[in-house]
This record gives structure tokens, sequence and C-alpha cells, in this order.
């Protein structure tokens, strides 16, 4: 009887949630880890082990796993992330802290695309069974990487010889000694090939960033980078790689827009402040951005509105004023516009 009533009478249609317009591309990146496009199949992760040495550097290993971890918040299944040790259940860092691990046995290499290794300042120069599993991880096609002092034990079991690689200034010589025909660079970090070598912290947070930026594609790696700036600036001055691309002109522009979000500047002001013409203006938005002046502006309000729901207890008006909106309904409209769901709904981790 219900069936038929639906057929005799017209049902109500579901109410169908609007489709996300499209950020331009440096907003898409800060806005990826919100955006909910299909993905298409992806092909088996990529299996990485982190092989930690008594006294490793927490922050070298903590930062290179990190970019790991993002990656695989924004897009499902990119990396299986195992921490290993020589035979002990759990290693002890350079900061005392202890970290549980698996025991790297010979059948631990069939289960792994690469294996890195994690030093620290004070790791001590020894463990000869590591020579053997080396060698034999190369045999067996892994990449190989080195945190910190890392490198030391590629060189040291022949892994090296023909490729650059970097090493923390402390074990320089060390290495040098150990593997003459590797050529060692004062770089933060080298990717050469199938191996992956890093100085510091920061070198390690730029190593992985590298590796996913070769395997993933430069917007995904753009968008791990955006995310963990502030992470990062424990390591390092930040400044985003799109902000780096910019010509003076366009940067001082876009610092107007972001330094005025809730009383937003019209074009003719920015044209003044910035003593460019309106229609230069517009030049340097299409050519180094791809798209239009306000449409950048309205995408950085749209990306602070979204920050300052998800992190704050602001009401809803407190937020549209707070990005320049003159009422919730215009605020409301422009955020369903480009995330297919209204302010309301977004997920509140403030409150």
């Amino acid at each position: 009887m219900i069936i038929s009533a639906c057929f005799t009478h017209q049902c109500p249609a579901e109410p169908k949630l609007p489709t996300p317009r499209h950020f331009s591309q440096k907003s898409s990146t800060t806005n990826m880890l919100n955006l909910r496009h299909p993905q298409a199949p992806s092909s088996p992760a990529y299996r990485v082990g982190f092989l930690l040495l008594e006294n490793f550097s927490m922050a070298s290993f903590t930062v290179a796993m990190d970019v790991l971890v993002t990656a695989n918040l924004l897009q499902n299944n990119l990396f299986v992330i195992t921490p290993l040790s020589l035979g002990a259940e759990r290693v002890i860092s350079d900061l005392g802290l202890e970290i549980y691990a698996a025991g790297l046995e010979r059948n631990t290499l069939d289960n792994l695309d690469m294996l890195v290794v994690c030093g620290g300042l004070r790791t001590p120069l020894k463990y000869p069974q590591l020579d053997r599993l080396l060698t034999e991880a190369a045999s067996h096609g892994l990449a190989l990487g080195g945190l910190w002092n890392g490198a030391y034990f590629l060189g040291r079991a022949g892994v090296l010889t023909d490729y650059s690689c970097t090493i923390h200034p402390e074990q320089r010589a060390s290495l040098a000694e150990r593997s003459a025909q590797s050529t060692i660079t004062p770089a933060s970090f080298v990717l050469d090939r199938d191996r992956l070598t890093a100085a510091s912290p920061n070198g390690a947070l730029e190593m992985m960033l590298a590796l996913l930026k070769l395997q993933q594609g430069e917007a995904l790696a753009a968008g791990v980078e955006e995310i963990l700036a502030f992470s990062g600036a424990r390591f390092r001055r930040v400044d985003s790689s799109s902000k780096k691309s910019m010509s003076a002109p366009l940067r001082t522009i876009v610092e107007l827009m972001e330094n005025n979000l809730e009383e937003t500047l019209s074009l003719d002001q920015l044209a003044t402040y910035s003593g460019r013409s309106r229609r230069q203006i517009d030049r340097l938005f299409q050519a180094q951005l791809g798209t239009s002046p306000s449409r950048y502006y309205m995408e950085l309000r749209i990306t602070k509105s979204r920050r300052l729901l998800q992190y704050s207890d602001l009401p809803l008006m407190d937020v549209a004023i707070a990005c320049g909106f003159v009422s919730v309904s215009h605020f409301s409209k422009c955020y369903s516009a480009y995330f297919g769901y209204p302010p309301s709904r977004e997920q509140r981790l403030g409150e």
C-alpha cells in the first residue's frame, strides 16, 4: 500500500547537496584535508620500515614519519609505517624516550619497500649484523635511507657506492673513510635514485616531502607541507612553496589580503596600497595563480572560516563577521559553494 501510494502520488525528492566549487590551485592545497573528492582505486601501499638505533634522533624520526602519516590522512592507505629494531623490543631515543619496535629479521625485508636507518648524535657506530641486512635489502631492490648518521651504516655496508648522500657533519669524516666511492655533500638532504639521506630534522622533513612529491605528485606533497608548516617551524623558517614562487608585487598584494580578512579591501584599495593598477593586479593573479583577485580573496576568507569553525567555539555569526561576511545566510551560501555542505554542519573540534 505504501509503495503503490508513492507511485500514485509524486514522492518528495531527497534534498540534494550543492556540487562543491573547485578551489584555485593554491587554495585547493590549503583545504585538501577537507575536500571529499572521490578517489580512484589506489596501488598497494608503500611499506616503509624505520630502523631505530640506540640514541636515534627522535626529532628526525618523528618529522619523517609525520609526513607519511599526514599523507595517509589526505589519501587513504598510501603508506604502511613500521618502527623496527635490531632485536630489542624497545629502543631509547636521544631524548631518553622509549619506542616500541618490531625486531628486524631477514624475512622482514620481504614485507618492505624502503628501509630507513635512524641514527643520532650519540648513536654508536657498531651493529655489525646490520651490514648483512642492508646488503640483502639492496640486493632485493629496497630503497634505503639514513637519518642523521644513518648514512654511515649504509656506507659501511657498501650500498652507497656511486651514490650522492649526506650525513650530520660530526660523522662526515667517518663516512668518507668507510665509503670512499660515495659523494658526500653538505646538503640537508639528498635523494639520489633509491638512496635517501638526511643530516638533520629539517633534512628529514624535506627528504620525505621530496619522496612524496616523486611518488604521488606535487599537489599532495604541497598539501602535506601546508598542514605541517607550523610543525616544521621548530626546525626551519617556514614559507609555503606557493609564497616562494610568487613575485614580490603579488606577494605584497596577497599579504594585504591575508591581513584584511575581517574588513576586506576593495580592488581599488588594493591597487592604491600596492602601487599597482587594477589591470596589473588582475594580470598578476591570472599569470601566477590562475585565478582572479576577487576569487582568491574569497577563498582566503572561506579557508579562515573553516579553521575557525573547526578549532574554536565561536558562534556562526562571529565566524562570519571575522571573515568579512555581512550575514550568516551569505556566509552559508559561499561556504556551501566550496565544501558542498553548510557551515552549520562543519565538525566543531573546539566545542
